[in-house]
């Protein structure tokens, strides 16, 4: 699909393509709304917080790219490109998306359904990290073997069913019908049901189009193509749940937002990675590089997310800031250092 678009948006004009451009984010902006109004309509209906919302469904929907593009690069024999797509949206999702985030709007925290599914995002992270240590495998570098694969997925399903349970445990925060359009009750469910997959479709294809658009725009300007990759390409797999997250922080429900960057952290290790594997007879091999810079990154933006959490009822701007600046440094040690 990726190909046939990009051989479509190359044989178009500029001025063409400009407003394939501008269709794009209008398209983008639309899906979110719906996307984020449907999932605060089923958080009322359900009487489930919006940040297990945010945690299960709008994570699941939104992680689906990351998912099929590392599933296909694992069976297509790159497995490295299906490791470091998942690593990468980890550390785009807390570090980028979240700081973003926080300098847009409030973002509070629900304390017991943060940490109890904040502690589950951490121990993720770790739990990678583990998997894909050399002395665990044959060879010189790390492997995710196959079988580490499928445990991943048994783990995904046992999360699906931990995060159900937790939502029935859990009080529903006190939420005002004034925080969306209309009564979510005014609606049968299979219909909102519906606009939410169509939602999530929206920003899903509207995200596979802009980013090869801007791309394409930036190259025939003269932008080199080794600021376009550190840019633009980076930025352009975590785009669904950065739309997503603005639009909620935007119309007020910050904890969407967390719920969802929470959630897709999770899927990122158990569905991602876990589905690459699961896919390849040889598993994912572990490039030495990402003992230096990916995993520790990862695990110092998780664990600072994780103190933050702890530490008070809110992501402050500070803390956004950090969160933003460690992924700045991310991206300029990866063209620098590595």
């Amino acid at each position: 699909m990726e190909a046939f678009i990009h051989n479509f948006l190359i044989n178009l004009p500029t001025i063409l393509l400009i407003l394939v451009g501008v269709f794009s984010l209008f398209t983008l902006s639309k899906g979110a709304d719906i996307l984020v109004n449907q999932a605060v309509s089923l958080s009322i209906r359900w009487g489930v917080p919006k940040i297990i919302i945010g945690a299960t469904i709008v994570s699941l929907g939104t992680t689906l790219p990351e998912a099929s593009v590392s599933v296909l690069a694992a069976v297509n024999g790159n497995p490295d490109l299906a490791l470091g797509n998942a690593v990468g949206s980890i550390i785009a999702d807390t570090g980028l998306i979240i700081g973003l985030a926080s300098l847009l709007g409030h973002l509070p925290l629900d304390k017991g359904t943060v940490d109890k599914q904040g502690r589950i995002q951490y121990l993720a992270g770790i739990l990678l990290v583990l998997v894909s240590l050399p002395f665990l495998s044959a060879g010189p570098e790390g492997n995710i073997s196959q079988a580490v694969g499928i445990i991943f997925l048994v783990l995904l399903a046992f999360y699906i069913y931990y995060s159900i349970k937790l939502a029935k445990e859990t009080p529903a925060e006190d939420v005002s019908l004034d925080d969306i359009p209309e009564n979510p009750e005014d609606k049968p469910l299979i219909l909102q049901l519906n606009l939410l997959i169509l939602g999530i479709a929206l920003v899903i294809l509207s995200s596979k189009i802009l980013i090869p658009t801007v791309e394409i725009g930036a190259t025939r300007v003269g932008i080199p193509q080794s600021i376009i990759a550190a840019t633009l390409v980076a930025f352009g797999t975590s785009l669904p749940e950065l739309i997503t997250a603005v639009t909620a922080v935007r119309k007020g429900h910050g904890e969407l937002a967390i719920g969802n960057i929470i959630g897709a952290d999770i899927l990122n290790v158990l569905f991602v990675v876990g589905g690459a594997a699961a896919a390849t007879s040889g598993g994912l091999v572990v490039p030495s590089s990402f003992y230096k810079l990916q995993f520790p990154t990862m695990l110092i933006i998780l664990f600072a997310f994780r103190y933050f959490s702890k530490k008070s009822s809110d992501i402050n701007r500070k803390e956004g800031i950090f969160l933003l600046g460690m992924y700045v440094i991310y991206i300029v040690l990866n063209y620098t250092w590595i």
